[in-house]
C-alpha cells in the first residue's frame, strides 16, 4: 500500500513538473508577442538626412508593431567601431545596428553578431532577390550574421559646369568612348585648376577625410598591382604600381597644384573642386546643389581595367539583446523590399528588384539614368572589397602614417612604401 502511495506521489510530482514547464514555455513565447512595450536601439553613423529617412520608414514598422519603439542613434563613423567595442565589453550593445565590412572580422572574432538565418528563411522575405555577391561577407561557419543595405562601387562626382566652362570633355563623355583613363584624369584635373587664394579652384579631391585613402588602391589595381597577398600574409603594395600611385598624388598635390592640399577642407559642394571620389551615399550632400550642374561617372581605368572599391555595409542584430525576437523583426523589416527601397535614396541597393527599379533610378535630383547605369550598375561586378583581417585597424593606422609622411613631404614614395611593408608584415604574420 505504501509502495502504491509513493508511486502515485511520484506520478503526481512529474505531472506537476511537466505542467510547470509547459506554463514557463508558454510565458516565454507569450512575452515576445505580447502587447508589452519594448524599446530597441538602432545605431548607425548616418547624417541628419539618413536619420530622417529612417524615422519616416520606421513609422510604417511601428504601425505594424505598435508595441515596439525604435530609438535611432547616430555615432560618428570615425568612432563607431571603437564605441561598439566598448559597449560590448560592458554588455551594453545596441539591439540592431549598421556594420561596415572592415568591422566584420573583429565583431565575428568577438562573437557579438547574432545568427539571423531564420529571418531570410521566412517565405515572404524573398531572399533570392538579394544579389549573391552581396551576401558573402555576412556568411560565417554556416551562419548568416547580417544583411547588406549598401553595396556601392566608388564613383566620381564631377562639376559639369566647371568642365563646360573650361571647354573640356566630361568624365562621363570620356567613359562612354572608353577614354576615361588615369592619365586623362590627371590632365583634366590640371586643366581645371586655376586662380589664387580664395578664388583658387582645384581639379580633384581623392580623399573625403584625410584618413580615408580608399580611392588610391583602385589606381594601383588598375595597373596590375595589389595591396596584400591573397592569403593576407604579406604586404604587397610596396611595388612599382603602388609607388606610382603615391607619385601620382605627389604630382597632383605639389607639382601641378591640381589636388586640394592635404588638411584643407575644401569640399565638392563649394564649387571649387572639379572631381571628387566617394561612395554613392555622399549624394545626400550633393542633391541640393543649385550653384552649378553636377553628374557622376565611373572611376578612371588603367591597363588592367577599372577596379573601384566596393564599400559594403550591412545591418546586424547584436548578441545580448534583451529582445532578440523583436530585434530580428526589425532587421527583417529594414531588409525587406520596402526597407531597401527607402534606403536606396542614399545607398546602392543589394536587392535586384530595387536596383533595377524606376523608383531607384528616378529619385528626385538624381543623376541621369545613363550615368547611374555606367557609374554604378555596370561596375557592381568589377570592384574590390577591403581585405578582411581582425587587426585591420592597426594595418589601416600604419597606412595612414605613411600618407601623413607623403602629405608632409618628409619621405619619398619609395621610402614610405618600404616603411609600410616593414611595419605591416609583422601584423599580418602574427
Amino acid at each position: 500500500m505504501k509502495k502504491t502511495i509513493f508511486i502515485m506521489l511520484g506520478i503526481l510530482l512529474v505531472a506537476l513538473s511537466a505542467c510547470g514547464s509547459k506554463d514557463d514555455s508558454t510565458d516565454t513565447t507569450k512575452s515576445s508577442d505580447s502587447d508589452e512595450m519594448v524599446e530597441l536601439t538602432f545605431t548607425n553613423w548616418g547624417g541628419d538626412q539618413h536619420i530622417e529617412m529612417y524615422e519616416n520608414l520606421l513609422e510604417e514598422f511601428h504601425e505594424e508593431n505598435p508595441n515596439i519603439k525604435v530609438n535611432v542613434e547616430s555615432i560618428p563613423h570615425a568612432d563607431y567601431q571603437q564605441k561598439l567595442s566598448v559597449l560590448a565589453a560592458g554588455n551594453e550593445l545596441p539591439d540592431v545596428g549598421w556594420v561596415a565590412e572592415r568591422m566584420v572580422p573583429q565583431f565575428v572574432n568577438n562573437n557579438i553578431l547574432t545568427d539571423i538565418s531564420e529571418v531570410v528563411e521566412a517565405e515572404d522575405f524573398d531572399f533570392d532577390d538579394y544579389i549573391p555577391s552581396t551576401i558573402e561577407l555576412w556568411e560565417h561557419d554556416g551562419k548568416l550574421l547580417g544583411l547588406p543595405f549598401s553595396t556601392p562601387p566608388m564613383i566620381m562626382y564631377y562639376n559639369k559646369t566647371m568642365f563646360e566652362e573650361a571647354g573640356l570633355e566630361t568624365p562621363i563623355e570620356l567613359a562612354e568612348k572608353g577614354e576615361w583613363t588615369w592619365e586623362q584624369f590627371e590632365e583634366s584635373a590640371k586643366a581645371l585648376s586655376n586662380g589664387k587664394g580664395n578664388n583658387k579652384t582645384y581639379g580633384a579631391r581623392l580623399f573625403n577625410e584625410w584618413t580615408n585613402f580608399a580611392t588610391i588602391p583602385s589606381h594601383t589595381f588598375s595597373f596590375g598591382g595589389s595591396m596584400f597577398s591573397d592569403d593576407m600574409s604579406t604586404f604587397e603594395w610596396n611595388s612599382p604600381e603602388g609607388i606610382e600611385s603615391l607619385k601620382m598624388l605627389e604630382r597632383m598635390m605639389f607639382e601641378d597644384k591640381s589636388h586640394v592640399p592635404p588638411g584643407e577642407n575644401i569640399n565638392f559642394e563649394s564649387g571649387k573642386v572639379g572631381m571628387f571620389t566617394f561612395m554613392y551615399s555622399y549624394i545626400a550632400n550633393v542633391r541640393d546643389i543649385t550653384d552649378f550642374e553636377w553628374d557622376i561617372a565611373p572611376l578612371p581605368t588603367g591597363p588592367e581595367g577599372r577596379v573601384p572599391l566596393l564599400g559594403q555595409a550591412g545591418i546586424s542584430v547584436f548578441e545580448g539583446s534583451e529582445h532578440p525576437e523583436e530585434a530580428k523583426k526589425l532587421l527583417a523589416f529594414l531588409s525587406s523590399k520596402t526597407g531597401i527601397q527607402a534606403q536606396s535614396a542614399f545607398f546602392v541597393p543589394p536587392r535586384k528588384s530595387v536596383l533595377e527599379s524606376d523608383e531607384f533610378i528616378n529619385i528626385p535630383n538624381n543623376p541621369p539614368k545613363e550615368s547611374i547605369e555606367l557609374a554604378l550598375i555596370n561596375e557592381m561586378d568589377n570592384g574590390f572589397t577591403y581585405p578582411l583581417h581582425e587587426e585591420w585597424t592597426k594595418i589601416e593606422s600604419e597606412i595612414n602614417n605613411g600618407f601623413d609622411k607623403l602629405f608632409s613631404q618628409i619621405e619619398s614614395s619609395e621610402e614610405i612604401m618600404e616603411e609600410m611593408e616593414k611595419n605591416i608584415d609583422p601584423i599580418l604574420q602574427k
